[in-house]
């Protein structure tokens, strides 16, 4: 299964809460902050919600 490298880039001071919370379930703690997730329908919906916010990258296996 793909992997994707999800990048914390812009905080999310000013935005939803929904917003914050969507962060939060993608596994972020602190700003530019990484993590990687496995590519999934779920998870590529958390990523355009907060699209502003993240930089996503295709991971290395």
């Amino acid at each position: 299964m793909a992997k994707l490298r999800i990048t914390w880039i812009k905080s999310g001071i000013g935005y939803k809460e929904n917003q914050k919370r969507t962060l939060t379930a993608l596994g972020f703690h602190r700003l530019h902050q990484n993590v990687i997730q496995n590519d999934s329908l779920a998870i590529r919906g958390m990523i355009n919600k907060v699209r502003h916010l993240v930089k996503v990258e295709e991971a290395s296996s």
